[in-house]
């Protein structure tokens, strides 16, 4: 798990920068329900962002980083992974979801992440009209796989997505399919993350490169596995810059088609 349930994410809330939120079922093309937590911004800037939470699925923290980016005027939809073995409801703190976990497909989550792209993409107005994916750990590495799913996304961001390597379930490795990724990938990795040692990380950015896919690889030396939490003090600066890559990666100035390599 990448997170203690008490975690938040590490951004000062904007006062009156969200429109509104709201508790969605959404269906997917195989006639899974699932549920999502929807925001839009007072000012919307024409993006949109689809948020794959850890392994807990939609939690509490992933509903507030929904919020943090409409209220820096992107659209966003947060997700959860198990509604085909756990129903639709919200779930306490603490549940029980490892059973749950291994019986998730990629061919599921990817059903679920294609309706959650429509949904976005149904804003009043066509309002967005350059969508993105951010995901933590497990939904880190499937946020990265997204751009293999033909959803035309302007981008795909991990936070500390393993790129090489089993999963919890069938999810393939994103370095065995860096040739099929037609996407922008940002990867933001901790430099003490025992999870994701650095030649898998050099590995992968060396397999976008080869690729020719536009990448940029963010390392944070010294930080954790799931540095980007409000509670983590002593990487707080850790994580205001990887906040402001991920708003740098999304804006809509943002030079396209260029290898953006490496920092950190």
């Amino acid at each position: 798990m990448c997170f203690d349930d008490d975690s938040r994410p590490p951004i000062p809330p904007i006062a009156g920068g969200a429109l509104d939120s709201t508790d969605l079922v959404l269906t997917a093309a195989d006639g899974n329900r699932f549920r999502a937590f929807r925001t839009r911004p007072a000012e919307p800037t024409g993006a949109g962002v689809i948020v794959l939470p850890d392994v807990r699925g939609l939690h509490h923290y992933y509903e507030e980083l929904a919020l943090r980016f409409a209220e820096a005027g992107i659209e966003a939809v947060a997700i959860d992974y198990f509604g085909r073995t756990a129903g639709f409801e919200r779930r306490p703190d603490g549940w029980q979801h490892t059973p749950h976990v291994a019986q998730t497909t990629f061919a599921g989550q990817s059903a679920d992440i294609a309706a959650a792209a429509a949904e976005l993409r149904s804003a009043p107005g066509d309002a967005v009209t350059r969508l993105f994916t951010v995901g933590f750990c497990f939904g880190g590495r499937l946020s990265v796989l997204c751009a293999t799913l033909g959803l035309d996304l302007a981008g795909v961001i991990g936070f500390y997505g393993v790129p090489r390597g089993p999963s919890h379930n069938d999810m393939p490795e994103p370095i065995a399919l860096s040739d099929r990724m037609h996407s922008p990938v940002l990867g933001l990795y901790g430099g003490d993350d025992p999870a994701i040692p650095a030649d898998s990380i050099s590995a992968f950015e060396a397999a976008l490169a080869e690729a020719g896919v536009d990448h940029r690889i963010v390392i944070y030396a010294g930080a954790p596995h799931s540095f980007f939490d409000r509670k983590a003090e002593a990487f707080a600066s850790e994580s205001q810059a990887a906040w402001q890559e991920v708003l740098s990666f999304i804006a809509p100035d943002r030079d396209a088609g260029r290898d953006i390599g490496r920092n950190g």
